[in-house]
Order: C-alpha cells, then structure tokens, then sequence
C-alpha cells in the first residue's frame, strides 16, 4: 500500500508555524476495515481546527495540517511509543479511544508490518516538514515560534475529572519556551472571558516538547480547546459558527500576542 499526500503544508511569511496533527480524518483500508462500531465516527478528531485557525493565514503564518486519523498513526507521539503522561493516554497507534473503548474489533487492528509503514510515510514526512519549515523560518528570522494545535471533548472522565477549561495551554512546564512568553500569554488568558489553565492535563505532547528548544530561539506552546466551545461533542461534530467567532477572536488575540512578544524579545 502506498501513501500520499501524509499532511497539507502552506507556507506563510511570519516566523510562525500552526501545526495541527490531529485534524485528519484519512484512514488506511486496514484501519478502516477493523475499526470497532464506536470508532467509525472518528470522535477523537481535532474537528474543524483548520476552519478555526483560517485567520492565521492572513497573519502570515505557516500551517502544517495532518492528513490521516490519529488512529492511524498518532502525529504527537514520539516514534518509540514512549509515554508522555503517568495518567490514563493513548499511544502512537492508539488502539482505545479516549473513554477506553476498543478502537478495533476483536483481533482487526493493524499488524506490525502496516504500522511500521505508517511511521515511514505517514510519521516521518510530517515530522521532516516541521523540523525543515521552523529550520527554514530560523534561517529567515534568527528564532522560530510553533505552535501545537489540538481540541479535545470538554468531558471525558477517564482523562480527567469534571469539565475540561476552555484554554489548556502547555508549555512543558515552562520548558519549551522562554519564560516572558508564557508570562505574556497568562496575561493574555486574563483580558479574554475564557477559562483557562497553564501546564494543567495537558502539559504539551511529542512536539511540544521535543521542538520546544528556548536555548536555541525556537520557543513551541501548546494549545488544547475544549470542544463545546465550537462544535457539538457528538457525531457528527457540527460547527457552531456562532460560538466558534468568539472562540475565533481569542485565538487571534493569542496568536497575534506570540508575534508581538518575539518581536520585542528576540
């Protein structure tokens, strides 16, 4: 089997790369064919983030959207399958969703073959383009700013207790980037009537934390919405344009406050 197209890279202008790994709703014939009854809908899909980050072209920034289900293969798990958090995840070819339930029928999940072929032409190129563009941006600017877009079900008891903060915003615990851009974005969090947590669940996956590199002017955050604030969190995911504008205001705020702050900074 041969894959194409792993992911949709435009380039942009400013030092800024959106990536969203988690948008791709792409599945393999073996993924298909094997998913369990309660899989078939995709509900653990980052729904609709690229028509909720279409602003950020006109701020020139890059944006890298994966193309396949993370069911395939997940985009913010490192290659080895390492896991990131002690607390109940999913892996790099998750075979639960995230309630726990089976992603395949009984004995219907991918063999190792596939999977392997899924991290050659799937994993692999969508890392290389993000390492090439925040290389290329670096080249251009003298620092790069990424950052990792994600959105999640605002309850899901198994992942955390009661209802999720409307802004998760992970920067490693503030190892990923520099201390005065969190701190410009804490503020930011506070003039907005979202709610919203730092270095809370979601601390930053794979790429956060492996691209985050403060020391060497590449500074990555983070960014987990909670879903109601922009669809409905059940199939078939409907966009909710009315909520998604002022959701759609507050990201402007914060993406535009990263490019003030490195412009001031760095």
């Amino acid at each position: 089997m041969s894959i194409s197209n792993p992911y949709d890279y435009q380039a942009g202008t400013a030092p800024l790369l959106i990536s969203i790994p988690h948008a791709g709703t792409r599945l393999t014939p073996a993924v298909a064919e094997g998913l369990s009854d309660a899989a078939r809908s995709l509900p653990d899909t980052d729904w609709h983030l690229p028509t909720l980050y279409d602003f950020a072209a006109g701020l020139g920034a890059h944006m890298l959207i994966g193309s396949y289900s993370r069911l395939v293969v997940d985009l913010n798990r490192p290659a080895d399958d390492k896991p990131l958090y002690a607390t109940a995840t999913t892996g790099l070819y998750p075979d639960t969703l995230f309630d726990g339930t089976p992603a395949f029928l009984p004995g219907q999940s991918p063999d190792a073959d596939q999977r392997r072929r899924y991290l050659d032409q799937i994993w692999q190129p969508y890392h290389r383009q993000l390492q090439d563009t925040l290389s290329a941006i670096k080249a251009r600017h003298g620092y790069a700013l990424l950052l990792d877009a994600h959105s999640i079900a605002s309850m899901i008891p198994r992942l955390f207790d009661g209802r999720l903060p409307d802004l998760n915003i992970g920067t490693n615990d503030g190892a990923s980037c520099a201390p005065s851009l969190q701190e410009t974005l804490v503020e930011r969090c506070g003039q907005q009537p979202f709610s919203y947590v730092f270095n809370g669940r979601f601390k930053g996956g794979y790429i956060t934390r492996a691209y985050g590199q403060p020391h060497a002017r590449q500074h990555a955050v983070q960014l987990e919405l909670a879903q109601c604030n922009y669809l409905t969190e059940h199939a078939p995911f409907d966009y909710l344009p009315e909520r998604a504008g002022q959701l759609q205001q507050v990201l402007r705020l914060l993406v535009s406050s990263q490019l003030a702050w490195a412009e001031k900074a760095l």
